[in-house]
């Protein structure tokens, strides 16, 4: 186990340093700067901002200077955002987009697994059809969509939550809503599938054989097997929505990680853009690690290597 830990370690620094290596030279190939949109500048102004930057270096040692810095968590200072560094900004926005994000991942846990399960036990009958139902329409209706519905009927028509910010409990429930919807509709077809699977496997049928109730051979045998397709998807799902869901983040106005990732790549600002890339790629890379281990305690069988 331990040298399969420091294995997956290792490949997760090589993965997040191609990211970084990736993401820096694609953005230096993207015509324009981040200094073009300043108000009336001078050539001998923007030659000036550029030295300040280390912008006016060959692009090579620009990568090999901030690969050092990033190394040792220095990510720089925001070209965009006077006085403020990258670090200081993801510190200040994560935790908001780590909020809703975790409160959405125990809704869509909470919600998809039980569904799932209650539609595979009831194949075929109508709970099973309005669950399959509500999962397909939750993975094809993309988010923009149900945040509308969402603003146009609890916020503006009902008048229930407020349609902006994120200052009581009350705000917080149209963004989960919208930001669980999908994962919450996935989780429901892989459970439904991977316990319609395990629910015919030969163990289950003696199981029921020898006598077990439902309840017992459901929890103690099926669940335990038909969850591991589910743990896997958890990884992705954990890194993306405790960053947030850039799109929700922006209609619902929250002031979280994804309105600054979209904002930095509007206004060109390179630091910005790089850090959160890598501080995304790095909480995705780790997450995946951590469902690997999880594989291993839910099922002993499992060899790591």
């Amino acid at each position: 186990m331990i040298k399969y830990i420091i294995k997956r370690l290792v490949l997760a620094f090589v993965t997040i340093f191609t990211v970084a290596t990736l993401t820096f030279f694609l953005m230096n190939m993207v015509p324009g700067g981040p200094f073009l949109s300043e108000k009336a500048i001078s050539p001998k102004a923007q030659a000036a901002l550029e030295a300040k930057y280390g912008l006016d270096k060959p692009l090579f040692q620009q990568y090999l200077t901030y690969i050092s810095d990033a190394m040792h968590g220095d990510f720089g200072d925001s070209l965009k955002q006077r006085g403020r560094t990258v670090s200081s900004i993801i510190a200040t926005k994560f935790p908001v987009s780590a909020r809703v994000g975790g409160v959405s991942i125990i809704v869509a846990l909470c919600f998809g697994i039980p569904l799932g399960c209650i539609a595979a036990l009831n194949r075929g009958k109508p709970v099973d059809n309005i669950i399959s139902v509500l999962s397909t329409c939750g993975i094809a209706v993309p988010s923009f969509v149900i945040c509308t519905v969402l603003m146009y009927f609890l916020g503006v028509h009902l008048g229930w939550f407020p349609t902006f910010g994120l200052t009581s409990w009350k705000h917080y429930v149209m963004p989960v809503i919208a930001l669980s919807f999908y994962p919450t509709a996935y989780i429901m077809r892989l459970m439904r599938s991977s316990m319609l699977d395990v629910l015919g496997q030969d163990y289950m049928r003696t199981a029921r054989a020898k006598g077990l109730s439902q309840f017992v051979s459901l929890f103690k045998h099926a669940l335990r097997n038909a969850i591991l397709p589910v743990i896997t998807y958890v990884g992705p799902m954990t890194a993306y929505t405790l960053t947030g869901s850039f799109i929700v983040e922006k209609i619902f106005t929250i002031p979280g990680l994804g309105g600054e990732f979209i904002g930095s790549i509007t206004n060109r600002d390179y630091t910005v853009i790089m850090g959160t890339t890598i501080f995304l790629a790095t909480i995705m890379v780790f997450m995946n690690v951590i469902v690997d281990i999880v594989y291993k305690l839910v099922d002993p069988r499992i060899k790591l290597k």
